[in-house]
C-alpha cells in the first residue's frame, strides 16, 4: 500500500534557520553560475543493460581474461573476468564513438584507442583523435590526430609500443587533409602522415605482417556522405603495401587477379600461419574474397558470395586464423568462417547480427572477442558459445514516458526493438522488466496518457503498430501501407524517414499525428488516417535520387530525404501545430492544418535538419527549434526561439561548445525560460530563455544525447550509446537564481513525493550476476546551498504539527550524533530559529530522497552505526531521508 507522507522541514545552520525563498525568473540575461551551483546533482543510469553497436574490440595474449570493446557513442569498456562483467574505463577522460582499439603485445598495460567509427551511418558520431593509456585503462592521455574524426584501425609494433600506425578515414561530410595512414615513433608525441591519397579518400584497414612488422598493408576507401546519399567507391580506393615500416608505399590495387573497375571498401588480413598469405574482402562489381600466396603480387578470387559483401560500406571485414593457414573469418550480417582457404564459408552463431570487428588471441585461436550491433561477446571455444551482451550501451533515438506509477521510460533501440521499462523497481531495474511496445528499431513511440497500456510505435519503411498491453492485442496501423525498401525516395507518394515522428495531441488523446512528406492525422486509434498538410519539405529532385553507389545502393530509407522530421502541437492552444523537415523548413498552422505558413528562421543554414521543435508550455506563440547542420560538415549548435508564431527568430546558443551540434531542446513545464538541450557530447541548461547556456553533464558520460523528456520533476536523457539516464528532482534548478547563490545559505523547497516500496538496488552487481539499473533515492531529497564549506549544518524533519521526527547533523561529534538520532536536543533551537526566520511551524511540504535506514542507538553491547552525516560542502548539497521514524531498538 502506497502512503503519502507530509512533513515539515527545517534546516538549521549554526542554529540559524535557512528560510525558503521564491526563486524568481531572471528578467534578463544572467551570468553563468559557478559549477558548484550544480554540485549536488547526479545522473543515474537506469539501463536497459542490453548492448548497442560496437565496431572495435581487443584483447591480450598475455592476459586471457582481459578484453576491451568500444561503443559507438559511449567510450570504452573493459572486462577482467573474461566478459562476465564490464565497466566503462574512459568516462573521466573521453567518450563518444570508438573506431579502433589496440593492446601492445610487448606490454599489455599500453593501450591505444582511435575514436570515431568507420561504418559511416547517417547519424555517425565523430571522434576526437587518439588516446593512450599506460596503466591498462586506469588513466588516459590524448595524443593527437583530433581532426581525423573517423579511425578504422590502430596497429602497434609487436616489440616497440612507441611505434604505432593509425588508419584514418577523415571527415564523413566533406573533404579534409587529415586522413590516410599516420605513424608515430615516440608513443604519440608526434605523428607523420606516411600515406595520403586525396582529401576525399581515407585509410580504412591496416595490418602489419605477423612475420615482419616492417611489411604493412593498408586499404584506402573513397567514401563520403551527403544528408541524402552515401557514396562508397571511386578512383581513389585501393590496396597499398610498404616494406620499410610505412616510409614508402606501392599501389597494388591492379595486381593480377584483383578486380577491375571501380573499387569500394576493402578489408585485408595477413596470415600468421603462412608467410606471404593474404586475404582481401573487396567491394566491387566483381568483388568477393581474394587470396594471395606471394605477399600480394598475384591474387585469386576464392569466393564471390553476396552474403559476404552485401551492404559493403557497413561491413567488409576479414581476419586470418593465427594458427591455421586455411582458416579465415569474414564479418557481415552474420559471422562466417572458412576452413578451406577461403573457398566456402559457414555461419557461426553469435548473440547478435551485424558484425563489425573480431580479435583472436595470437597464442590461442579458441579465444576471441567479437563486436556487433548488440555489443561485444567473448568466446573461449572458437565461437561455439559466447558471453552475454548485458552492457548498458544501447542507442536510443527518442524517449517518451508513461503515466504508470512509477512512470516508465520508453524508446526504440538501434538494431533491436522498442522497449519500455520502469523508472524504479525493487532491488534495481532488471532487464527482465523491460518489454517490447511494438514498432521496431528506429521509430518514435507514443503512449496514450489516459491509458498508458496502449502504445503506438514505428519503424523504417513507414511501419506503425498499435499495441494494447493489457489484452496483448496488436495490429498494424500504417498511415500509408507501401513499404518503399529498395526504391528511390522519388518513387514514393509519401516519404517516411528512418525515424519518422509519431505524436499524440496534448489536448486530445484520440488525436494522433504522423509525419512523412506530409502530416497524417488519425482520430480513431489509427484505424484511418488523412493528410492535413501539403508537402512541408523542399522536395528538391536532386535530393530524391538513389541512395548509395557507385557500386552498391543502400535503399533502406535511412537516407530518405525531404521528410517531416519533427511534429509538435502547442500544449497551450489546440490547433497550433509546428512541423520541421530534415531539409531545413519550419512550418506552422494555427487552425489545425487548414492552412500552413513557412516560418523557417532567416539565417538557418541551407539543408539543415530540423531535429526537434518544442512549443512553449506558457505562451502559444513561443517555440524553440533545435537544428543541426553536421551532415554538411558544420558542427556548430543551432537553437532558435520565436515568440510570435515564427514571424521572427533569435539564435540562442551562447555558451554551448561550438563543436557540439544540437539534437533536442526542451522547456521546463514549471519554470518559464528554463531550457535543457541535448548535444553530441551531453546536456546543457539555460536559466534565461537561452540567452546563456552552461553544461549540465555532471557525471553523465560523454555521449550523444538524442532526446530529452521531463516527467514528474525528473529529466530523462535518451543517449545514443549509453542507454537511458535520469537526473532526479529538478527542484533546485527550478528555484535557482542569482539571489539564491548570493545568500550565505539557502534551503530549496522540496518537491512532492510518495513513499513507495522501491528501495535500494541497482548497479553492476556481483560477478556473474545480471547488472541492473539504479533506483532513485526512496524518500525525501533535500537540496540546499552553502556559500562556504565546512559549516555545522543540522537538519530537522517535523510532522505537520511541528513535532520532531528525525534530526541529522554534519558534525562527527558522537554526542551530537546520538542526540540527532534520539531527536531530543534541538527543539528549542528549532523553535527560536523558526521564529527569527519568520517561518510558521506548521509549514508543510512533501518531498523525496535517498533511503537512509539508520538504526537508533541503545545501551546494548552491539553499538548501532552512526546516522548519516549531512553534507556541508560549498555549493549545492543534497541530503536524503527515507520518510520514516526511527527504527525500534535492536539487541
Amino acid at each position: 500500500m502506497t502512503n503519502t507522507i507530509r512533513s515539515a522541514l527545517a534546516l538549521l545552520l549554526v542554529a540559524i534557520l535557512i528560510p525558503f525563498l521564491s526563486a524568481e525568473l531572471p528578467a534578463q540575461r544572467t551570468q553563468p553560475y559557478d559549477s558548484t551551483a550544480f554540485a549536488g546533482l547526479r545522473w543515474r543510469e537506469i539501463g536497459p543493460f542490453r548492448g548497442g553497436r560496437s565496431v572495435a574490440v581487443a584483447g591480450s595474449a598475455a592476459r586471457p581474461m582481459e578484453y576491451y570493446f568500444g561503443t559507438t557513442g559511449g567510450g570504452v569498456f573493459k572486462t577482467t573476468d573474461g566478459g562476465m562483467t564490464w565497466a566503462p574505463v574512459t568516462d573521466k577522460y573521453f567518450g563518444g564513438a570508438i573506431g579502433a582499439i589496440a593492446v601492445s603485445e610487448s606490454n599489455p598495460d599500453i593501450v591505444y584507442v582511435g575514436t570515431g567509427e568507420s561504418p559511416i551511418r547517417g547519424n555517425v558520431s565523430q571522434g576526437d583523435g587518439v588516446f593512450k593509456s599506460t596503466d591498462a585503462g586506469k588513466t588516459w592521455k590524448h595524443v593527437g590526430l583530433i581532426d581525423t574524426r573517423q579511425i578504422g584501425r590502430v596497429r602497434i609494433s609487436p616489440k616497440n609500443p612507441d611505434i604505432v600506425y593509425v588508419s584514418a578515414l577523415g571527415h564523413v561530410w566533406g573533404p579534409n587533409s587529415e586522413r590516410g595512414v599516420f605513424k608515430t615513433t615516440d608513443g604519440g608525441k608526434s605523428w607523420r602522415k606516411v600515406l595520403f591519397r586525396s582529401d576525399s579518400a581515407g585509410a580504412f584497414d591496416l595490418v602489419l605482417d605477423p612475420t615482419n612488422p616492417d611489411v604493412i598493408y593498408a586499404t584506402i576507401w573513397h567514401a563520403y556522405r551527403t544528408p541524402w546519399k552515401l557514396v562508397s567507391g571511386g578512383s581513389q580506393s585501393g590496396i597499398f603495401k610498404s616494406t620499410d615500416g610505412g616510409e614508402t608505399w606501392k599501389d597494388i590495387t591492379r595486381n593480377p587477379g584483383l578486380p577491375e573497375g571501380v573499387i569500394g571498401k576493402v578489408g585485408i588480413a595477413a596470415s600468421p600461419a603462412k608467410e606471404g598469405r593474404l586475404w582481401a574482402l573487396i567491394e566491387a562489381d566483381s568483388g568477393g574474397v581474394f587470396r594471395s600466396d606471394d605477399a600480394g603480387a598475384t591474387w585469386t578470387r576464392t569466393n564471390a558470395e553476396r552474403t559476404l559483401r552485401q551492404r559493403a560500406w557497413y561491413y567488409t571485414q576479414i581476419y586470418a586464423d593465427p594458427k591455421d593457414s586455411q582458416s579465415v573469418y569474414a564479418l557481415n550480417t552474420g559471422m562466417y568462417r572458412s576452413t578451406n582457404g577461403g573457398k566456402t564459408f559457414r555461419n557461426i552463431q553469435v548473440p547478435h547480427g551485424d558484425n563489425h570487428d573480431l580479435w583472436i588471441a595470437p597464442n590461442d585461436p579458441q579465444r576471441m572477442i567479437e563486436a556487433n550491433d548488440g555489443g561485444a561477446n567473448v568466446s573461449f571455444n572458437g565461437g561455439r558459445t559466447w558471453t552475454e551482451e548485458d552492457q548498458p550501451t544501447a542507442q536510443f533515438y527518442h524517449v517518451v514516458t508513461t503515466n504508470h506509477f512509477p512512470y516508465r521510460v520508453c524508446g526504440a533501440q538501434q538494431d533491436n526493438s522498442t522497449l519500455c521499462g520502469p523508472s524504479r523497481s525493487n532491488g534495481g531495474i532488471d532487464i527482465r522488466e523491460w518489454y517490447d511496445v511494438g514498432g521496431g528499431e528506429s521509430g518514435y513511440i507514443a503512449v496514450r496518457p489516459d491509458n498508458p497500456d496502449i502504445s503506438f510505435a514505428g519503424s523504417y519503411g513507414g511501419y506503425l503498430s498499435r499495441v494494447d498491453h493489457r489484452t496483448g492485442s496488436s495490429r498494424d496501423v500504417n498511415p500509408w501501407p507501401d513499404n518503399p525498401m529498395g526504391h528511390d525516395a522519388a518513387d514514393a507518394k509519401y516519404r517516411f524517414q528512418w525515424t519518422f515522428p509519431i505524436v499524440l495531441s496534448p489536448h486530445d488523446p484520440n488525436t494522433l499525428y504522423v509525419g512523412s512528406s506530409v502530416i497524417f492525422k488519425s482520430t480513431n486509434d489509427g484505424q484511418s488516417f488523412a493528410p492535413i498538410s501539403p508537402d512541408l519539405t523542399r522536395h528538391d529532385p536532386a535530393t530524391l535520387g538513389p541512395s548509395g553507389g557507385p557500386i552498391t545502393k543502400d535503399q533502406t530509407s535511412v537516407e530518405y530525404y525531404a521528410t517531416v522530421f519533427t511534429i509538435a502541437e502547442s500544449p497551450v492552444m489546440a490547433g497550433v501545430i509546428w512541423a520541421g523537415s530534415d531539409d531545413g523548413l519550419v512550418n506552422v498552422t494555427r487552425n489545425a492544418g487548414k492552412t500552413w505558413t513557412n516560418v523557417t528562421p532567416k539565417g538557418l543554414p541551407e539543408w539543415s535538419r530540423i531535429s526537434i521543435i518544442e512549443p512553449s508550455h506558457f505562451m502559444a506563440g513561443t517555440a524553440y527549434v533545435a537544428s543541426n547542420h553536421y551532415q554538411m560538415d558544420d558542427m556548430r549548435p543551432y537553437i532558435y526561439r520565436t515568440t510570435d508564431y515564427g514571424a521572427t527568430w533569435k539564435l540562442i546558443t551562447d555558451g554551448i561548445e561550438p563543436t557540439e551540434f544540437v539534437r533536442v531542446v526542451r522547456e521546463d513545464p514549471e519554470r518559464a525560460g528554463l531550457l535543457y538541450a541535448g548535444t553530441e557530447r551531453g546536456v546543457w541548461v539555460s536559466f534565461d530563455d537561452g540567452a546563456n547556456w552552461q553544461t549540465l553533464r555532471r557525471n553523465l558520460p560523454i555521449v550523444p544525447v538524442h532526446d530529452l523528456a521531463i516527467k514528474e520533476g525528473d529529466l530523462i536523457a535518451a543517449t545514443h550509446g549509453r542507454s537511458f539516464w535520469i537526473l532526479d528532482d529538478l527542484s533546485a534548478l527550478r528555484q535557482m537564481s542569482p539571489s539564491v547563490i548570493a545568500w550565505p545559505s539557502y534551503l530549496f523547497k522540496p518537491r512532492n513525493v510518495y513513499r513507495a516500496g522501491f528501495n535500494g538496488g541497482g548497479g553492476t552487481g556481483a560477478a556473474g550476476g545480471h547488472p541492473t539499473g539504479q533506483n532513485p533515492p526512496a524518500g525525501a531529497m533535500i537540496y540546499y546551498w552553502l556559500k562556504s564549506p565546512n559549516q555545522v549544518v543540522k537538519m530537522d524533519f517535523l510532522d505537520s504539527k511541528g513535532a520532531l521526527i528525525r534530526s541529522f547533523t554534519s558534525t562527527q561529534d558522537p554526542v551530537m550524533a546520538a542526540d540527532s538520532v534520539r531527536g531530543d536536543s534541538i527543539r528549542v533551537a528549532r523553535a527560536d530559529s523558526l521564529k527569527r526566520a519568520g517561518v510558521k511551524e506548521d509549514s508543510t511540504t512533501r518531498s523525496e530522497a535517498r533511503s537512509e535506514e539508520t538504526p537508533p542507538s541503545d545501551d546494548t553491547p552491539r553499538r548501532a552505526p552512526p546516522p548519516p552525516r549531512v553534507p556541508n560542502k560549498a555549493g549545492l548539497n543534497s541530503f536524503s531521508w527515507n520518510l520514516r521514524y526511527p527504527d525500534a531498538s535492536t539487541f
